[in-house]
């Protein structure tokens, strides 16, 4: 009995050793990692910078490395510690329907890269983790996004490895074990985090909200230029300034900001002046545009020709019909 007992006795202690020989390890790749915190602090800056100008982070990874991507998203997106404004920040993986479609339609190696095309802009951010750094799929991406213009920064594990060379910077985790690595990107995520915020109560994320008014300012200053042109003084302009004003607002589209084109918005909906559609299509109350088409109501254009409502309803009621006097047609079941 008491053999037995020792030999249950020692299991158990092997097991706590193995499992406590886990902790040693994270605790001593720890260690070396704080060396990253001057790097993590970089980052945080620069991401508070772009992203508060209007600039977005895309984030990707494979497995548990996905995981990590989307928590760190998810913080920015929605909140790290204290409330703040969100920023763009998007997880390549998590868009399910476009991952696998991809996958399907060009092969797993493009998942990412084609989602990069898609959203990726000069000035983004594409952050990618890997604890190999030899995933094929985020190598892809990061040559797409250095075509883009974008700047690619990598999470990974050992160096040297593929991914941090075909990076701008990159964090590599002295770790042996993928496990470790992984734990130690979760305290890089949350730092990064943690910077970020610092970065935004400094003001380095302000960029974004002093130009909002940049439209505003645009009239004010087209008004100003008419004026000076023109020989308008204070009292003589109003009327060249209301003329300017709503000129102005006619160049803007439905949310009030002014289109490439300085005409109407980019969905083709009218401007507030009313005026129709680039397309000289119907404006957004049905009413027929420019080139006299039908509107999207139903009602007649100019050529009297019915709208594209009626025109359905029509077609509706003659589905099935028979010309007069031509005989019925056989039903299903009829020989």
């Amino acid at each position: 009995m008491k053999s037995r007992t020792k030999a249950v006795t020692d299991t158990a202690h092997g097991s706590t050793a193995t499992a406590t020989t886990h902790c040693d390890d994270l605790v001593k790749a720890l260690e070396a990692f704080r060396d990253h915190g001057p790097l993590i602090e970089r980052w945080g800056t620069e991401l508070a910078r772009r992203l508060g100008a209007g600039a977005r982070l895309l984030v990707a990874g494979n497995g548990g490395s996905a995981a990590q991507a989307q928590h760190l998203t998810a913080e920015l997106v929605g909140r790290y510690r204290d409330d703040r404004p969100p920023f763009s920040a998007v997880a390549l993986h998590a868009d399910t329907s476009s991952t696998t479609a991809i996958a399907n339609d060009y092969g797993v190696q493009e998942v990412f890269a084609r989602q990069t095309a898609a959203h990726g802009r000069p000035g983004d951010v594409l952050l990618l983790l890997s604890t190999s750094g030899a995933s094929a799929n985020l190598l892809a991406a990061a040559d797409r996004a250095h075509r883009l213009g974008m700047t690619v920064w990598a999470l990974t594990g050992r160096a040297p490895n593929p991914l941090q060379l075909g990076a701008d910077d990159a964090l590599c985790v002295d770790a042996p074990l993928g496990a470790t690595v992984q734990e130690l990107h979760l305290v890089a995520v949350h730092m990064l985090c943690e910077a970020f915020d610092q970065a935004v109560d400094r003001g380095e994320a302000d960029h974004w909200t002093a130009d909002t008014g940049a439209d505003d300012r645009a009239d004010a200053d087209a008004d100003a230029d008419a004026d000076a042109d023109t020989g308008d003084g204070p009292g003589g302009g109003g009327e060249r300034r209301a003329e300017a004003e709503r000129v102005a607002r006619g160049r803007r589209g439905l949310d009030g900001r002014p289109d490439a084109g300085g005409g109407p918005g980019a969905d083709g909906r009218p401007g507030v002046d009313g005026r129709p559609s680039a397309g000289g299509g119907p404006g957004a109350d049905g009413r027929p545009g420019v080139d006299g088409r039908p509107g999207a109501d139903g009602r007649p254009g100019a050529d009297g020709k019915p709208g594209v409502v009626g025109r359905l309803v029509g077609r509706a009621r003659t589905v099935g019909r028979a010309a007069p006097g031509a005989p019925a047609a056989p039903r299903k079941g009829h020989t």
